[in-house]
């Protein structure tokens, strides 16, 4: 008989544990008994697993970011009209984002107690996603779409409104999902192809500003 201990589902369980009790209670505030008590399992198969707390909060960082950069990336290789494109981008990463809600929680509180290997991999994490957003603005630039000169500034503007929902969020309030996701793309949108300092663009034309 297959012991609990090597059974191929407990790390995905304490993985998901793990997850509810870091976004609920803290990482500080979360033991490796607590995990093992609300997941029925001893503290011995914690470390088994993944070493330490440490590790295992790493270990949610690096599958999180891994699905969610992936994700992006694909977009990113679509073949499609730039803006469009651009425009899918910030779809999808509001509903993965979602998707992923207690898990980015748990990284935009706790982020001073990850490991410096930890720190090192949210780091390059967030790297990878800023340049992917500054390389689809760059080529919106070119176009004539986003017309501001510090084109990292506004990546980190887009990336600051897609992640600070996250704080104020909660399911089941009077505004549906959908409809949230769609006023948040529009002020995003707003913001990318409306610079007062160089005149308004005008995004749903269908027209390349160039040929104006």
């Amino acid at each position: 008989m297959k012991s609990k201990k090597n059974s191929p589902d407990t790390a995905q369980k304490l993985i998901e544990v793990a997850i509810e009790l870091f976004s609920s209670g803290g990482f500080k505030g979360t033991s490796i008994r607590d995990i093992a008590k609300a997941t029925g399992m001893t503290i011995s198969n914690i470390y088994y697993y993944f070493g330490s707390k440490d590790g295992l909060l790493l270990n949610i960082l690096e599958h999180s970011s891994r699905n969610l950069l992936n994700r992006l990336r694909e977009v990113s290789e679509c073949d499609m009209e730039p803006l469009e494109r651009f425009k899918l981008l910030v779809k999808t990463h509001l509903n993965l984002v979602k998707f992923h809600k207690r898990e980015a929680k748990i990284f935009f509180l706790d982020e001073e107690n990850l490991s410096p290997e930890g720190n090192k991999v949210n780091k390059q994490f967030q790297v990878d996603i800023l340049n992917l957003y500054r390389n689809h603005l760059g080529m919106l630039h070119r176009l004539g779409y986003a017309n501001y000169p510090h084109l990292t500034i506004l990546a980190f503007n887009i990336l600051g409104v897609i992640n600070w929902h996250l704080r104020w969020y909660r399911p089941g309030g009077p505004i549906p999902l959908e409809d949230l996701t769609e006023e948040i793309m529009d002020f995003i949108l707003h913001g990318v192809l409306d610079n007062p300092s160089k005149g308004k663009i005008e995004a749903t034309s269908g027209r390349n500003p160039s040929t104006r």
